[in-house]
């Protein structure tokens, strides 16, 4: 791997940009790194500025579940730029993305269009506060909502990976009123319920957290999240940024059975641009401005190219048979990994919710986000290192998931757990 071109790039870049990058888990200083500048994607490979080939395990961080430049998405954006890039004004394709959403995940009985991940569940929040008159609201450890104020509290992603336990410049009156709580914490939650839930405005989670690693929700912890918040009369949002036409066409909420009062979705409603979305029963988003009093704008919102670009994206992504195809080669790669890492003698586990999955290095179980971080993560950030060496780009992070996409196949989840084989023997 030559990365002489790459170390010059992120000198340059250092001088202009905030630490060089603009997300700070890129910087890849927890695996001990420089970041590798990428030029090209095609399928489910990535080209650097080195003119190295990797496969890419990163997907833009989730957006990419058709791989890059998938036909019908180039397509899309083809015939969208034809008619313009951005006009400030309505337009049909938004209708048609909002009916797109709204059939595959049906609690989204109405769909306002946003940016970002952030801005989809700042603003549900915003909903949900001004829909219930109250204030508090209850996240869970590790969970990354976006970097509003008041969801940087005990978050995940980049804040996990860089060992920030918030954020100055978060006023501590706007931090008091977020309470952060266990994930699978069962007691934990009822507790915080009984003597606060009548100033409780909502509960927000990821319903498959992937922003401490991928760790999955017990039945009775979303059972009681369920019964809890329908007693106290606070919203239930669930956070699909990650999960949303991931886990299943309707997100976990269809995995799992369970209707939220509002929902936040990102990444795959892109097709791999900025956008954002958040929507539930249509008495609630009948509340936000212009139709009620609860404000929330944006200039770009509804861009055509996102719009063009998220809806090409969701009919490929709802075909017959592409979550069953997509979860077996999720499940080769964990399997794989999972293997060569015991073979190697190495204390892991790996949790998986179909194509997004983290090899933890830690004996396990890794069920909320203190136990995910008893990961050995010196060790995480040489195995890092040994498989870019290979031709394996994965997140520069422990506390982050990978994605495989429907462009991987096979040859390319075999390949990449040959790598560990001998990744893990070297480190």
């Amino acid at each position: 791997m030559n990365t002489r071109e790459s170390s010059r790039l992120f000198e340059n870049a250092k001088t202009l940009i905030p630490g060089g990058v603009n997300s700070p888990v890129r910087a890849c200083a927890s695996v001990g790194a420089a970041p590798v500048f990428m030029q090209s994607g095609d399928g489910p490979f990535l080209v650097s500025a080195d003119g190295d080939r990797y496969i890419d395990y990163v997907g833009s961080w989730g957006p990419l579940i058709l791989g890059h430049r998938h036909p019908s998405v180039l397509a899309a954006l083809s015939s969208a730029m034809e008619r313009g890039i951005s006009f400030g004004a309505p337009t049909e394709t938004e209708s048609m993305l909002a009916a797109l959403v709204r059939k595959t995940v049906p609690s989204m009985e109405m769909v306002r269009m946003v940016n970002s991940g952030t801005e989809a569940a700042m603003s549900a929040v915003r909903l949900a506060r001004g829909a219930t008159g109250r204030d508090v609201i209850i996240k869970f450890d590790g969970c990354y909502h976006g970097h509003a104020d008041s969801l940087l509290v005990a978050a995940g992603s980049g804040v996990a990976t860089l060992g920030i336990p918030g954020s100055p410049g978060v006023p501590r009156a706007l931090a008091e009123m977020t309470l952060s709580l266990p994930y699978n914490g069962v007691a934990e939650f009822k507790e915080a319920m009984a003597s606060l839930g009548a100033r409780v405005a909502c509960v927000i989670l990821e319903p498959v957290a992937g922003n401490m690693g991928v760790v999955v929700p017990s039945r009775d912890f979303l059972d009681t999240l369920v019964e809890l918040t329908a007693k106290h009369g606070a919203l239930l949002i669930f956070d699909e940024v990650m999960t949303g036409f991931r886990v299943a066409p309707g997100g976990a909420q269809e995995l799992f059975g369970i209707t939220p009062d509002l929902t936040c979705l990102g990444k795959i409603i892109g097709g791999g641009l900025p956008v954002g979305a958040y929507g539930g029963r249509r008495a609630l988003m009948e509340q936000i401005a212009p139709a009620g009093p609860v404000y929330q704008a944006g200039t770009l919102s509804g861009n055509p190219l996102a719009m063009a670009a998220g809806a090409a994206t969701l009919r490929e992504v709802t075909q017959p048979g592409f979550h069953a195809r997509l979860e077996e080669t999720g499940k080769r790669l964990g399997e794989g990994l999972a293997k060569a890492a015991k073979d190697a003698g190495k204390a892991c586990c790996v949790n998986r919710a179909g194509s997004m999955l983290t090899l933890f290095f830690t004996p396990g179980p890794v069920r909320n986000f203190s136990e995910a971080k008893t990961s050995d993560t010196k060790l995480f950030a040489a195995f890092w290192r040994a498989m870019a060496e290979r031709g394996v780009y994965l997140p520069p992070s422990q506390f982050e998931a990978l994605f495989v996409s429907a462009a991987h196949g096979a040859s390319e989840v075999d390949a990449a757990v040959e790598a560990a084989r001998e990744a893990l023997a070297e480190v």
